[in-house]
């Protein structure tokens, strides 16, 4: 790996290359020598954005937040300004949440990272956990009056215990104490972004409450967006902000949208949380008065954790759901489909040898006939005969030698 020297805070260290990860703004790179370190170099750093980060190093979110031991920071907030060796402003430093300790979030909707990563915790339950704490830390950042702005499961990492960490913070937005300064969050992922970010505004806390309510129904159906699938009118691919800015969701209008074969129903959420999604993806999609806040989202969600409210399948143990269900949803689905969202996919078992093949499907088998007598048979045309002749004459012989 090549590196170059650069000053965090003034002090000389080496950037590796190449970068663990490169977007449209910046690059983020490895430190040399400090492995719990990465830096964000600007493709095109400005005197804005360096006016910005000063500004977020004078504040400490969630710094009253009383959390478990070893819990990591719930924001990878930045911890120094890097510039080059010729004072050039480059991006900062933050901190490093990777490797195998963290995941990304969005890989949490596919089975085989799950299991590849987090193969013991990785159930229903592990991601309901994950919903919670998020929906946490949305509403202790709302309480301090940051507002995340591009809140995705792309910035979003969590450990093997389910605990959440914000990646971009450099894209939150806040006001700075001091001055009063607004420092507005501008960018935003389609995918997750409400509909008056479509048309152009800031991030702001209800905007922030859509997406974690996407992001929850995500988590909890196993990867399945609430605005996925094809319009019924419509003849060519949509994009999931396409449905979003048109207020189609399955979740609400089922009847209007094609959804992927195999889709959980709705039902599968605990009945707190899925009010509170049809109530995001119905009313509160346009009015913001109405959507669902992240208070009101970790109440809905405490409340689908509690003693008595999870119900663990009898035949696989890995699949957990709410307890308002009568059969397990995710057993349905595999036995509907052949996709296990919790389970390795098993090997079938080696068939038993037969004489013949199986009847084709729809036909009833038939019953073998019993053999027919042959023409020709040899017991019928000479041996009958000849046994009844020898028995006759050993008859005569009998009478006359006792003279009957």
């Amino acid at each position: 790996m090549t590196g170059r020297k650069v000053l965090l805070d003034g002090r000389p260290v080496v950037l590796l290359d190449p970068p663990l990860g490169s977007g449209l703004e910046a690059a983020v790179h490895p430190v040399e020598g400090a492995d719990d370190l990465v830096v964000k170099v600007y493709h095109q750093p400005d005197a804005a954005r360096e006016d910005r980060l000063r500004r977020m190093l004078a504040l400490n979110p969630l710094a009253g937040r009383p959390v478990n031991g070893g819990q990591p920071p719930e924001l990878a907030w930045p911890v120094g300004l890097v510039h080059g060796t010729d004072g050039g402003f480059l991006g900062y430093g933050m901190g490093r949440f990777a490797g195998p300790e963290h995941i990304q979030l969005m890989a949490l909707f596919s089975r085989e990272q799950r299991l590849l990563r987090f193969p013991a915790e990785a159930d229903w339950r592990f991601l309901l956990g994950i919903c919670w704490n998020l929906a946490f830390m949305t509403a202790r950042l709302h309480h301090e009056g940051l507002v995340i702005g591009d809140f995705s499961a792309k910035n979003v990492v969590v450990d093997q215990r389910g605990f959440a960490t914000f990646l971009d913070c450099d894209s939150i937005g806040f006001t700075a104490p001091a001055t009063r300064e607004a420092f507005p969050a501008t960018l935003h992922t389609p995918d997750y972004a409400a509909p008056e970010r479509l048309r152009g505004a800031p991030g702001s806390a209800p905007s922030d409450d859509f997406a974690l309510a996407v992001l929850v129904y995500q988590l909890l159906t196993a990867g399945y967006h609430p605005f996925g699938g094809v319009p019924r009118d419509s003849e060519d691919g949509v994009q999931v902000s396409d449905n979003i800015s048109a207020s189609l969701s399955f979740v609400v209008r089922p009847e209007s949208v094609n959804v992927p074969r195999g889709m959980l129903d709705p039902t599968v959420l605990p009945p707190a949380v899925l009010a509170l999604a049809r109530q995001a993806f119905g009313p509160g999609l346009g009015d913001t008065a109405q959507r669902p806040t992240s208070r009101q989202w970790l109440a809905a969600l405490e409340e689908s954790r509690a003693e008595g409210a999870i119900t663990i399948c009898p035949r696989r143990p890995r699949h957990a759901h709410g307890a308002h269900l009568t059969r397990c949803p995710w057993c349905h689905r595999a036995d509907a489909t052949g996709h296990d969202a919790f389970n390795a996919p098993q090997s079938a078992p080696p068939s038993p040898r037969t004489a013949f093949p199986p009847p084709p499907p729809g036909n009833p088998p038939q019953q073998p006939e019993p053999p027919k007598e042959t023409a020709g048979d040899p017991w019928s045309d000479w041996i009958k005969p000849l046994l009844i002749g020898v028995a006759v004459v050993l008859f005569f012989l009998l009478r006359i030698h006792w003279g009957v």
